[in-house]
């Protein structure tokens, strides 16, 4: 006998459900991102930047698991796919949260983001007096403890593991 919660749990890894949700959960990730930095000011650094790629490759799969007619073994694939780059970010938000909590040395070249280009000389001098280089080893923003790193690290072990479920409930249903 089924239970509602575990009706409804099954209706969400369906896997055009799934890939919808990953495509919100994905796009309100990146937005906080850009919105921290265009409208707060946090300037990322070069490893906050370098984190957001599996996003800015996740989404258009996401978005074509959803609006393309495909046959459920190619979103199962697909949701693989998303499950293994989302691994990948988990890696890398982890990576950048232990560089932010010293366990390791993050990369030689960690400056940040670089600024719009200075107007003239003077103006690039007075930019120099204000410029403040953004380092992989401080977090700009904590919230209950956790860097943006280790929250990246979190909602990617997460979406990585509802993409491989949704991924692997097809499979199931076969046996």
């Amino acid at each position: 006998m089924r239970t509602r919660a575990h009706s409804l749990l099954l209706r969400l890894i369906e896997p055009r459900l799934a890939a919808a949700l990953i495509l919100a959960a994905a796009t309100a990730t990146v937005g906080a991102a850009l919105f921290f930095q265009h409208v707060v000011g946090l300037l990322p650094c070069k490893l906050c930047l370098i984190q957001r790629q599996p996003y800015y490759a996740a989404i258009p799969v996401a978005l074509g698991l959803v609006l393309l007619p495909l046959d459920q073994r190619w979103r199962r694939a697909g949701l693989l796919l998303l499950a293994l780059t989302f691994l990948v970010s988990a890696g890398l938000g982890a990576y950048h949260a232990g560089v932010e909590w010293g366990f390791w040395l993050g990369p030689n070249d960690c400056g940040g983001a670089a600024p719009s280009a200075a107007a003239g000389v003077e103006d690039f001098l007075k930019r120099l007096e204000t410029t403040r280089v953004v380092s992989c080893t401080e977090a700009a923003w904590r919230f209950l403890g956790l860097s943006m790193a280790g929250w990246n690290a979190v909602i990617s072990l997460g979406l990585a593991g509802f993409a491989a479920a949704a991924a692997g409930t097809g499979l199931q249903a076969r046996r």
